[in-house]
């Protein structure tokens, strides 16, 4: 059984995908190296996972598929996932090669100390093109650092601070048996990936260490302002599945609760602020009727959210409405590193 199993969703990622691989190839034959091809056309994407595979059989693994999108070729890496840990990263990001075998050291201990962590944790950075200086999404303001804790322990999350799939590494057998399928053909649904297993989660673990470097710069990112706003139908579907997904009033602890709540406050708000940075009455109608959606569904979290500081930014049509508004739309920036 491996250690740490990574899927790497791959379409059209000849350009790019040799140095994902080549970074998390320092992890030996502790890794087990997923490479998933979503049906790419443009390019010898397949060849490149297949090179891999022949070179490397103990470690990586080519599988082709039909066009599912992102969340299909995610559901597809878990689905093959022997690893005791599983982890997601996109083709054009990548590990730090000094830093992945500090953090699989750790999760070795995990195993043969049998402590059961179900998440662990460590930073990001936002690897934005032309920047010299990147910006680096830490959690040491958030969680005790280098010890087992619970959501109980968890300190205090700043605004715009949020777990995202970059950050995490989780176990294998949580995601598989709290089902966790991502939706196909639907853009965005690593919020779903981080979102969905956060009740099923007890057990944490914090590294504060840059692991992840999340590549941001290309025009057609799906991450994008303007590609964004093109697909804000897509955010507003993810939008509304998280809504969905769990009754968040009343889950427990508390502090898991009230994350919880602020994550569903962010996607409510980049859905929003999209349609007001579009300037459309088109996607201005989408924003009142994902409120109204809400409303509908669940009264409760409709006020929770309604009447929370970024709630009211969405919705005021005043001076200080745009104030929020454009408070909303910096902690966006941070969210998702558009620009």
């Amino acid at each position: 059984m491996k250690l740490l199993s990574v899927a790497i969703p791959c379409y059209n990622s000849a350009a790019y995908m040799r140095n994902c691989i080549e970074t998390l190839l320092v992890g030996g034959d502790r890794v087990e190296i997923l490479i998933v091809d979503d049906g790419s056309q443009k390019d010898n994407t397949f060849e490149i996972a297949k090179e891999y595979e022949e070179k490397y059989p103990n470690i990586c693994k080519a599988i082709h598929q039909e066009n599912g999108g992102h969340g299909a070729a995610v559901n597809t890496g878990l689905q093959n996932a022997t690893g005791i840990y599983f982890k997601v990263v996109d083709s054009d990001d990548h590990l730090d090669p000094k830093i992945f075998p500090e953090v699989l050291d750790k999760l070795e201990e995990f195993v043969y100390s049998q402590e059961k962590i179900d998440m662990l944790v460590c930073n990001f950075v936002y690897d934005k093109q032309g920047v010299e200086h990147k910006k680096v999404m830490s959690y040491k303001t958030a969680f005790p650092q280098d010890t087992p804790f619970t959501w109980e322990d968890v300190k205090f999350f700043m605004l715009g601070q949020y777990i995202l799939m970059h950050s995490v590494i989780y176990r294998t057998e949580l995601l598989k048996s709290c089902h966790l399928e991502l939706p196909r053909h639907t853009f965005y649904v690593d919020n779903v990936y981080v979102y969905y297993p956060l009740p099923y989660v007890k057990k944490l673990y914090y590294m504060n260490v840059n692991l992840y470097r999340y590549f941001i710069g290309r025009d057609d990112q799906s991450v994008n302002e303007k590609v964004m706003i093109g697909r804000i139908d897509q955010q507003i579907k993810v939008t509304k599945l998280m809504l969905g997904y769990h009754d968040v009033l009343k889950v427990q602890p508390a502090k898991l609760r009230k994350y919880m709540l602020s994550y569903l406050n962010i996607m409510m708000t980049v859905s929003s602020i999209l349609a007001i940075r579009s300037g459309t009455e088109e996607n201005m109608a989408k924003k009142e009727a994902l409120w109204k959606y809400l409303k509908e569904q669940n009264l409760p979290l409709y006020v929770k959210l309604r009447v929370s500081f970024l709630g009211q930014g969405m919705n005021m049509k005043s001076k200080f409405g745009n104030k929020l508004a454009e408070t909303g739309y910096k902690i966006t920036q941070k969210f998702y590193g558009f620009n």
